[in-house]
């Protein structure tokens, strides 16, 4: 749940045209927005996201960089066991939860699903360690699927801006896949995690650099005049973009 302060005004969520506005930017900002998460097939993408709840991306890619090369599959992750997965990812918190899920999940993925990882969200949610979220990820990142994951970032996003508001996480995912025009469900994703991370940060959001500032409904932004520099800064740095 939010803290308090942290929501837009009670009864004021942005409007359709404002929601389509809103995605203009970020999808001008940043016309290809991608997971920060290293992974090259739809298994380390599940392993990664598994591995990230409760971990930044920086330290899940840490670990995962020493991984994948020794072990990405399930037959590998299977035969590396608990006690060797955890020498991989010890640096990463609940290691040792996340190790017996990981191996649990490559085994079912051999029992179940020839190895593959499965495309409909009742198969990936049966998997050991795999909620709703990341089934989301899943969905989203490997197989293109609308999905929207709703994590810490979009959760502040959305309720600061009147985006979505909502007193828990399902309620704002129900709301997002209602709202956000058609033309940006595949991305709307990655741009709110991003936006989220970057510019409307939890303790201090910045404001000033802030690209939907004049939309946002948050009654307690930052100071400052700006322009969108802050975000274009990133967004070139990541894709090589120049806008």
């Amino acid at each position: 749940m939010a803290a308090s302060g942290q929501r837009a005004p009670r009864g004021s969520r942005l409007t359709r045209d404002q929601i389509t506005e809103l995605f203009s930017r970020l999808r001008e900002l940043n016309p290809k927005p991608a997971t920060e998460l290293s992974y090259t097939t739809p298994f380390e993408l599940l392993v990664a996201v598994t591995l990230s709840a409760q971990a930044t991306d920086v330290g899940v890619n840490k670990a995962t960089r020493r991984l994948f090369p020794v072990a990405n599959t399930p037959e590998a992750i299977v035969a590396l066991g608990e006690d060797g997965l955890k020498d991989y990812i010890s640096t990463i918190g609940l290691f040792n939860a996340k190790a017996a899920n990981v191996v649990a999940l490559s085994r079912l993925l051999l029992e179940r699903h020839g190895g593959e990882v499965p495309r409909t969200r009742a198969d990936l949610e049966a998997l050991p360690g795999v909620g709703r979220k990341t089934a989301n990820v899943v969905l989203n990142t490997a197989f293109g699927e609308p999905t929207i994951a709703v994590d810490t970032h979009i959760f502040r996003v959305s309720n600061r801006t009147g985006l979505a508001p909502g007193k828990d996480v399902r309620t704002v995912e129900d709301t997002l896949v209602r709202i956000v025009p058609a033309e940006f469900c595949l991305d709307a994703h990655h741009w709110l995690i991003l936006h989220g991370r970057y510019t409307c940060k939890a303790r201090t959001p910045d404001c000033p650099h802030c690209p939907i500032r004049d939309l946002c409904r948050f009654r307690d932004k930052t100071p400052g005049g700006g322009d969108d520099s802050a975000w274009r800064t990133h967004v070139e740095e990541k894709t090589g973009l120049s806008q």
